[in-house]
């Protein structure tokens, strides 16, 4: 089932676009905090964006989720995105023997933060794993990623967890290519006319052309998660806060 799409036409006062925190919990908390200081000198409601893969590999994918479900900072409204990892969650919660590729993926790291111990490898039926993670995962977790929606636009912008096929209209986009595609957009300048913030494609870095912003900067491995500020003339800040990284 398609995950819904979200599509304003007018322009908040500010967007901060936060990049994949893969549980990393503390970094998530200290990015928020340095973007609440930032949106004090900002007038009228800021909305904060999560851009997809909250979970898998690093420490607190539990902590993580529980983050996203709960509140904004005062003066923002919070939005999250679908990414690829929470994709494989949701294949292997619905079928965890045809999707055991999942916890090699970084879901072993993720069903640990939920204190799950899975009989694994090998699982010795479909159905006991199965019946093990709809007693254990907890529902409303299981709700709110389901529920995820897979991008965020506003005019002349998108906010996507991987990006767009090139030259195709962002109506006709499939799910798959939204949160999995990396080459053809990469390299590509055909965005529609939009501007692309999304993560996905890890780096040390954040990357900025005239048709992309890339700001997934590897925190589990790096340490280091980063966040970019739109406003509606187009201009843009970027934060990054550093904490431990998980390998």
């Amino acid at each position: 089932m398609p995950h819904p799409r979200l599509a304003f036409h007018t322009w908040p006062a500010a967007v901060y676009a936060i990049g994949d925190v893969h549980g990393c919990l503390e970094q998530l908390v200290a990015l928020e905090a340095l973007i609440a200081a930032d949106g004090e000198e900002i007038d009228g409601e800021k909305w904060l964006v999560t851009i997809g893969d909250h979970i898998d590999r690093g420490p607190d994918s539990h902590g993580v989720i529980e983050h996203v479900m709960g509140s904004a900072p005062a003066g923002f409204r919070r939005f999250s995105l679908l990414g690829n990892h929470e994709v494989m969650l949701l294949d292997f919660l619905s079928n965890p023997v045809a999707h055991s590729y999942y916890l090699e993926e970084g879901g072993l790291t993720t069903l640990r933060s939920y204190d799950i111990a899975l009989d694994y490898p090998p699982f010795r039926s479909a159905s006991e794993p199965a019946a093990q993670l709809a007693a254990a995962f907890p529902r409303d977790h299981a709700g709110f990623i389901a529920e995820l929606p897979v991008y965020l636009s506003l005019p002349g912008w998108l906010f996507v967890h991987a990006g767009i096929r090139p030259g195709i209209p962002l109506g006709m986009q499939t799910d798959d290519d939204l949160v999995w595609i990396r080459a053809p957009f990469l390299t590509s300048q055909l965005t529609g006319g939009l501007r692309v913030v999304h993560g996905h494609t890890p780096g040390r870095d954040i990357v900025t052309t005239p048709h992309r912003i890339d700001i997934d900067t590897h925190c589990f491995h790096t340490g280091r998660l980063s966040a970019v500020r739109v406003k509606p003339d187009g201009t843009t800040k970027f934060f990054s806060v550093t904490g431990p990284a998980a390998d």
